[in-house]
């Protein structure tokens, strides 16, 4: 990308000393790291009622505890992640703790898990923001997919322009969203309160049961729903693995923003399952299921509970949906800081490609930010934008990395016990120990639940990608090791010296990039110098042959043959023979090659030199050198800027 464009999109450069001036205050943490968890409850309360739904009318008041079980297990998991941010202040979540206390088995699979994860978080996320615009607007329904991806990528260049700078930018569709639900609220309030009867407008809709549900089955669907309805704690351990980008002191803000988080999250999905269950919100996977014709939309839970709740207050409505739509699209952003983090950490560890582990110009970790975006487009096309489809996905990674992150802290305080002595600081271990404890109980359970009601509905695709990546980063650190062994050498290992260095020129024809080439292989003094060329034209070749006798060259010019006129097999044959027959000496090859300042240039010119390089790199004890020679358009753009000077004082 030309420099102007790439500042133009994601700014100027910052200095690696500017790297304190990016950290968060937690009113911008909370909107960078929490806004899937946060809006996680625009569709929470849905998925319940979705699942419920199979079995008819009948079974929507299991809603009640399946949302009980959630808000206990959101606390729990929440209180949980309180503690890790408190004992790893250099971030890290659960790939960190599983490191430190269950050894690497462990820590990639929690990697693995995070990773396809927050791949989803993306999908989901803006997917289910697009469905809330086509709830307000049917009329771009058909061009769903096309929606998701833009916003994908203005969420990537907005993540590409810096932490703090994409907070600030997120903090008022986050905000805006938390004020429209607690508005809505308060309207229900005071109408339910007034004497008013709302209603859903879905409510009057049969909902058709697609079986019978009782027992085993009936249980079965509850877990189904319970496991559905879990999506509101996806994004609750972002923070863990984003405590070095707080101000100081980090350990502390993080933990508060986790808890500020959490009182927000619980309220509101408490609410927003009393207004659903109270106004009679019917939602089904198929418009069918609901008596409607296929090609009819349905709005979103929430829709209809705002719709209902302001009633003729039509502004607000739309403020609802706006923001809400917002946020959604803006909870892909939890993924956007969480992905490329924990990748950097996988790269320094060298289980994933090192390009992972570096900053880009605006100190975030840009080569993550991009892999993660196109990871996620991928799925949007492939799934349709079909937040249904992609969901069903969703949670498997998120209760991987639970249960692993709070088994590890459990290790982790018994540990620290067993060297701490103070009386005040075991009561706090034993304590922290506990909740982690419980946690890891309940997050274990609720993984068991999701595997076993969602593997056959499409999270069987997560039970497969997750194993693929943790061989992969398996293979990658295999790789990195080898190398890193073949390259080692015992500390008092001398220099290599060849023997001898045979200098070889390839030659096309004869002019001032081949000139500079002769010049400069002269200048290293090999012990045998000759030009090279392959003869495609017998024409061209005796012309050559010819102007180089004219030159007086002192370098001889050896003529190979080609009579399929083909240049590279000759000269790789020609070299390799030479190779053979002195061994421990080396070629070196010089390139001749001119430079165009325009990049286009580059296109139509020395492409038959690179395929030679690429494939004598890969020639045993052949050194390649290229001889550049700068045309007039590139020696302008390397030219610094003339400055004026002022004029010098006359002479006193």
């Amino acid at each position: 990308m030309p420099s102007f464009l790439k500042h133009f999109f994601v700014g100027r450069p910052l200095r690696t000393g500017q790297m304190d001036e990016t950290l968060l205050p937690k009113r911008l943490a909370l909107p960078v790291f929490c806004s899937d968890p946060l809006s996680s409850v625009a569709y929470a309360t849905e998925e319940i009622l979705l699942i419920l739904a199979l079995g008819g009318t009948a079974l929507l008041h299991l809603a009640w505890w399946v949302a009980a079980a959630i808000v206990a297990l959101l606390v729990v998991v929440i209180a949980s992640y309180r503690q890790t941010c408190h004992a790893y202040p250099n971030g890290g979540g659960a790939y960190a703790v599983s490191t430190d206390n269950l050894g690497r088995t462990a820590a990639l699979t929690a990697a693995s898990a995070l990773l396809v994860d927050y791949v989803l978080t993306v999908a989901v996320s803006v997917v289910a923001g697009v469905a809330a615009i086509t709830s307000a607007a049917p009329a771009l329904a058909e061009h769903a997919v096309a929606i998701s991806v833009g916003f994908v990528l203005l969420l990537m260049f907005m993540n590409l322009r810096g932490v703090k700078e994409s907070g600030r930018a997120f903090a008022v569709p986050t905000y805006g969203f938390v004020l429209g639900i607690y508005l809505m609220f308060a309207f229900a309030a005071v109408r339910l309160l007034s004497g008013h009867t709302l209603r859903a407008e879905s409510a009057d809709l049969p909902v058709h049961p697609v079986g019978s549900y009782a027992g085993l089955a009936l249980v079965l669907l509850a877990m189904r729903a319970f496991a559905s309805g879990c999506t509101a704690l996806t994004g609750v351990e972002a923070i863990s693995n984003g405590v070095p980008a707080f101000t100081k002191p980090k350990s502390r803000n993080a933990a508060t923003t986790l808890a500020i988080m959490g009182v927000f999250s619980v309220s509101m999905f408490v609410g927003i399952t009393v207004l659903a269950l109270n106004y009679r919100v019917h939602v089904a996977g198929s418009p069918t299921e609901l008596g409607l014709s296929a090609d009819a939309s349905q709005p979103t839970a929430l829709a209809q509970i705002a719709r209902a709740s302001f009633g003729d207050v039509h502004v607000l409505f739309y403020y609802v949906q706006a923001f809400t739509a917002g946020i959604l699209i803006l909870a892909a952003n939890t993924a956007f800081n969480g992905f490329p983090m924990l990748a950097s950490l996988l790269a320094r560890d060298r289980y994933l490609p090192r390009q992972l582990h570096s900053r880009g110009d605006r100190l975030v970790f840009s080569n993550g930010i991009i892999l993660l975006a196109l990871a996620a487009i991928g799925l949007i096309i492939a799934f349709k934008a079909e937040v249904s489809a992609i969901i069903q996905l969703y949670i498997i990674g998120v209760f991987v990395s639970f249960t692993l992150s709070q088994t590890g802290m459990v290790k982790h305080w018994n540990k620290e016990l067993a060297r701490t002595t103070s009386t005040a600081q075991r009561w706090h271990m034993h304590h922290s120990r506990a909740i982690n404890a419980v946690g890891a109980a309940f997050t274990g359970i609720v993984l068991v639940i999701v595997l076993i009601t969602k593997f056959l509905h499409g999270a069987w695709i997560v039970t497969v990608a997750m194993p693929v990546l943790f061989f992969l980063m398996k293979a990658i650190h295999r790789h990195y090791d080898s190398v890193a062994a073949e390259l080692a050498v015992p500390g008092d290992a001398p220099a290599e010296h060849p023997s001898r260095n045979h200098a070889v020129i390839l030659v096309s024809k004869i002019h001032a990039p081949t000139l500079r080439a002769i010049g400069y292989a002269k200048s290293i003094h090999p012990d045998t110098i000759e030009a090279l060329t392959v003869s495609v034209e017998p024409d061209e070749a005796d012309s050559l042959r010819s102007a180089w006798d004219a030159h007086s060259f002192d370098v001889p010019l050896v003529v190979l043959d080609s009579p399929y006129r083909e240049m590279t097999r000759p000269t790789l044959d020609y070299i390799r023979n030479l190779r053979r027959e002195s061994p421990r000496d080396v070629v070196t090859v010089f390139i001749p090659e001119y430079v165009l300042g325009r990049w286009w240039g580059q296109l139509l010119h020395n492409q038959s030199a690179l395929r030679l390089k690429a494939r004598l790199l890969f020639t045993p004890g052949v050194m390649v050198t290229s001889v550049p020679y700068q045309l007039d358009t590139a020696r302008r753009q390397s030219s610094p800027p003339a400055t004026l000077l002022p004029p010098s004082a006359p002479p006193s």
